[in-house]
C-alpha cells in the first residue's frame, strides 16, 4: 500500500468520519471503498471508448449554417438564451 495525503472540506471530513463510525472501519478504508466503487463504475468510460464515440458522430449532423466553425460561440450563446426563455 502507498501512503498519500488528501484535503477535504469540513463537510466532507465530517461525513467521512460519520461513515467510518457507522461502518466501524477506518476513514482510509472508507476512501479506498469509495475509490474502488468509482473506478469500477460502469459510468466510467475508458478513454478509447470516449474517443471512438466522439469520432463516430463526425458528419452525422448538419446545422445548415456555412459559418458554424467561425461563429460557434455566438450560435451556442443564442441557443442557451432561447432555452432559458
Amino acid at each position: 500500500m502507498k501512503r498519500t495525503q488528501i484535503q477535504l472540506t469540513d463537510k466532507q471530513y465530517k461525513l467521512l468520519k460519520e461513515l467510518s463510525s457507522e461502518k466501524n472501519i477506518s476513514m482510509a478504508e472508507v476512501i479506498r471503498e469509495a475509490f474502488s466503487f468509482y473506478s469500477s463504475s460502469t459510468a466510467t468510460i475508458a478513454r478509447d471508448a470516449r474517443i471512438r464515440d466522439a469520432l463516430s458522430i463526425i458528419g452525422k449532423y448538419n446545422s445548415g449554417k456555412k459559418d458554424i466553425s467561425i461563429k460557434h460561440d455566438e450560435y451556442l450563446e443564442k441557443a442557451f438564451k432561447e432555452k432559458d426563455e
